[in-house]
């Protein structure tokens, strides 16, 4: 047992000394408010013994065994450990740790690690931070958008826009002239008859 603590005291003195691909840990950071709960997860490469959880304290300078979970799911616990505040569930892999009623005096590096040839390896860690009242997520403001004015198009700068080719001006053109001929018919031919009239006049004396 005192090799054990020996060579836990070398993992937390140089950090990634006893982690390997044995066992991963999630998440890397917890940030949690009083009074809630929070859950950690460690997973195996392969089946194992069990899992024991510590916890170290960067302010206490200490490291403290929690609980401990085999494959069935039976746990030990560590001396003074409130089982109302850590729980836990273990599969044949997969593994959790479970702490409610969170207090800042819970602040700390939370391991998970499996036993072998006389050392523990440990998960990467969980650094777990509870605060009375969590940070507001920054707001990002979004400019609003640029308003363009309205430019009102008259019809005859529509028209003007279509082109002097648009049906829509040289129809009405066709049209206009076409009415003015019409009209001239009836004063060329009374014109044509009166000037007929003086000719047979003339010819007549």
């Amino acid at each position: 047992m005192a090799r054990l603590w020996l060579h836990l005291c070398i993992c937390l003195q140089i950090p990634g000394f006893c982690t390997n691909l044995l066992l991963s840990q999630t998440p890397e950071h917890i940030l949690a408010q009083t009074n809630n709960k929070t859950e950690m997860l460690c997973d195996l490469k392969k089946e194992h013994a069990g899992v024991y959880w510590y916890r170290w304290s960067q302010e206490r300078q200490n490291f403290e065994f929690l609980i401990f979970f085999n494959p069935l799911g039976k746990a030990t616990y560590g001396t003074n450990i409130s089982q109302d505040k850590f729980s836990g569930t273990s599969s044949r892999i997969s593994y959790s740790l479970h702490i409610s009623h969170l207090h800042p005096s819970d602040d700390g590096t939370y391991y998970c690690s499996i036993s072998q040839s006389s050392q523990l390896f440990l998960g990467s860690g969980t650094q777990l931070r509870v605060v009375d009242v969590l940070p507001l997520p920054l707001k990002t403001t979004l400019s609003p958008p640029s308003k363009k004015p309205m430019r009102c198009v008259t019809r005859s700068k529509a028209a003007s826009k279509r082109g002097a080719c648009s049906p829509l001006v040289w129809v009405p053109l066709a049209m206009g002239v076409l009415v003015l001929l019409l009209s001239l018919v009836p004063t060329a031919h009374h014109l044509y008859r009166l000037r007929r009239r003086l000719w047979l006049r003339l010819h007549r004396q």
